[in-house]
């Protein structure tokens, strides 16, 4: 037995524990001591592999818990292993859940007004939508979130593709006779229009549905398609690394219930590590767009990369059905489509 390489293992664990210690030490405690429990429907990882949305609430929880020193400290359940996905929305409404990166569009059953950020074709690129934070529809977005129970904490978008089992899927045309799950009111509302059979379910279920007939296709984002294996059940990829009709907000968002027991001090932290993240959650989204499209290649998966072009025919297919639909039925629709159509 080498004695040397135990007393060398010991001592290196005891100095990286100390200087840990010391970390918090040297922070003082701010405010009240809370643990605060973050659900999210993505399978797990560590804070430097994984889907991008597990490792956005892992970094989030370490910022924080130094910034406080350990004041603020985290229970992460990731797979919807205390929530189901849907239901974290009424979780968090009833402060029976701290924080989640939860899909606004989700809740749009209760708010419909949440139907504008998963828009077909309102969106081209990563830029474009995380300008909309700073412009009215983006200040828009965050009140209706405060007045319906949730605070966005770190503003974050994921871009997404279509795939399919029997043959690819680009343009409007091609979906008639297609089972599909479409993701958000509005996308069905124009798939349905083009003749796709629609299935609504979150993305944890696309795999099972596509693996036993149910599904003929999906559309979900690029971080969901790597994460639950699509490519292993179609053959046909759409990939938005370019651009694509299909870009989701999922931010980080916290109860206000929570919110509101925060101190003063907590909420500043909280809200300037959520700021600090947002450069991460879009790199690394359009980082997923390309490393998704190459996984699926690597695969078999016969890829397509949509043009600007095949946008453009997709946003005249939005404007007559899910825009439509949207500005005529749901209150202050109008108004919100225009403002998410004004960021440029």
């Amino acid at each position: 037995m080498d004695y040397r390489k135990i007393k060398l293992d010991a001592v290196v664990f005891f100095l990286c524990f100390f200087i840990s210690s010391q970390t918090y030490a040297q922070v003082k405690p701010v405010g009240p001591a809370t643990t605060i429990k973050i659900s999210h429907q993505w399978p797990g990882g560590t804070i430097d592999k994984g889907d991008f949305r597990d490792r956005l609430v892992r970094l989030f929880a370490q910022k924080v818990g130094e910034k406080t020193g350990g004041a603020l400290k985290f229970e992460i359940y990731p797979a919807s292993a205390l929530f189901k996905a849907v239901p974290q929305y009424d979780a968090m409404l009833k402060g029976a859940l701290d924080m989640s990166v939860y899909p606004l569009d989700y809740a749009a059953g209760k708010i419909p007004q949440f139907s504008i950020t998963l828009m077909p074709a309102i969106v081209k690129d990563h830029r474009q939508a995380m300008r909309w934070k700073d412009a009215p529809i983006g200040k828009e977005i965050e009140k209706l979130c405060e007045e319906n129970g949730m605070k966005i904490i770190t503003w974050a978008w994921c871009g997404g593709g279509m795939a399919g089992k029997a043959k690819p899927l680009i343009k409007p045309e091609d979906m008639r006779g297609v089972k599909i799950r479409a993701a958000g009111k509005m996308f069905e509302t124009m798939l349905h229009a083009a003749g796709a059979g629609i299935s609504s379910m979150p993305s944890g279920d696309i795999y099972f549905a596509l693996q036993t007939g149910v599904l003929d296709a999906c559309m979900t984002s690029s971080s969901s398609f790597e994460s639950y294996r699509i490519y292993e059940q179609v053959k046909y990829y759409t990939s938005p690394r370019v651009t694509t009709t299909w870009y989701m907000f999922e931010p980080l968002a916290m109860s206000m219930v929570t919110w509101k027991k925060l101190s003063p001090e907590q909420q500043k932290i909280v809200v300037e590590v959520g700021r600090e993240l947002e450069k991460f959650t879009m790199e690394e989204a359009i980082k997923d767009d390309t490393e998704v499209t190459d996984l699926f290649k690597s695969k078999g998966v016969v890829v397509h990369d949509m043009t600007l072009d095949e946008l453009k025919v997709w946003a005249e297919a939005a404007k007559n059905t899910a825009w439509k639909d949207y500005g005529e039925k749901v209150k202050g629709g109008k108004e919100l489509l225009q403002k998410a159509l004004d960021v440029k």
